[in-house]
């Protein structure tokens, strides 16, 4: 095992067969265990008989913790680097630690593992070709519904994690601001209870009134299809009077005999019907 390195190493996201060869020799091996929750992580050492040294390394102490394990990294310490379940900075604690090796030339070696968010993907039947993580939309309603408004023209599928009492709001949100668009709720990935629920945001919606949502949640939701932004760009062109948009592209640069052809063009209007209110530009 070489010295002064962090091992970033995911853990299993339920079910605890999913964890890797690689992952459990790099826990036998390092010099000590920077957990997000110590408690948790000592229950996974446990089941495969590890005995470790934990120290925690979470949200909250992340500043003054990460300084001290950046201390023992340059002294030559082996550190592996977990969280409560899944890949250690993804949606979790440790790409601020990540950050601070690469700035102290501190070798990183990040081992593959599971990660929620794209074992959801893969199993949705959305197109994965291309797709945004967006991890966790803000607490704050207003604040959540302005990244919600950021992202509602993008064509690739969305990735979200969600915590089980704001599902419901955060599919309200995405049904007011992004559409009725396809989706795929996918709750307790890899445990017992897996469940996948498809349909309409509407229809997921639906399907938990008059029931309590439970467990870990991915909420994926289609990309706005090419129609639809078509639709939205032309209703947007349309909302602007025909003189007023005229007028825009005269005053950049445009003639007025030119204006009137591109303004016919987009608007989907006569060149003459264009032209009567150009007459007095």
């Amino acid at each position: 095992m070489a010295n002064g390195r962090l091992f970033v190493c995911p853990t299993p996201i339920g079910n605890l067969e999913d964890i890797t060869l690689r992952v459990l020799r790099v826990l036998k091996e390092v010099d000590c265990i920077a957990a997000e929750d110590t408690r948790h992580t000592l229950k996974l050492l446990n089941h495969f008989e590890i005995q470790q040294t934990l120290v925690s390394y979470h949200e909250h102490n992340k500043e003054k913790r990460g300084r001290e394990l950046l201390d023992k990294l340059q002294e030559g310490c082996a550190i592996a680097l977990v969280s409560d379940a899944g890949m250690p900075g993804i949606s979790d604690p440790g790409q601020e630690l990540i950050q601070g090796c690469i700035q102290l030339g501190i070798p990183v070696e990040v081992l593959p593992g599971a990660t929620a968010g794209i074992l959801a993907l893969v199993a949705s039947g959305l197109d994965n070709s291309r797709f945004s993580f967006e991890g966790f939309l803000h607490r704050d309603k207003k604040k959540r519904r302005e990244r919600l408004e950021q992202i509602a023209r993008e064509d690739r599928t969305l990735v979200f994690y969600e915590a089980p009492h704001r599902i419901t709001d955060t599919l309200e949100d995405c049904i007011k601001i992004l559409g009725n668009r396809r989706g795929v709720l996918c709750r307790e990935l890899t445990k017992r209870y897996e469940e996948f629920i498809r349909g309409s945001l509407e229809e997921i919606l639906n399907h938990f009134l008059g029931q309590q949502p439970k467990g870990e949640m991915v909420l994926l939701v289609a990309g706005m299809s090419t129609e639809d932004r078509d639709a939205l760009i032309q209703a947007e062109i349309e909302a602007v009077p025909v003189r007023a948009h005229l007028i825009r592209l005269i005053e950049e640069g445009m003639d007025k005999k030119e204006a009137v052809k591109m303004v016919a063009k987009e608007r989907r209007m006569s060149k003459r019907e264009v032209y009567q209110e150009s007459i007095d530009l």
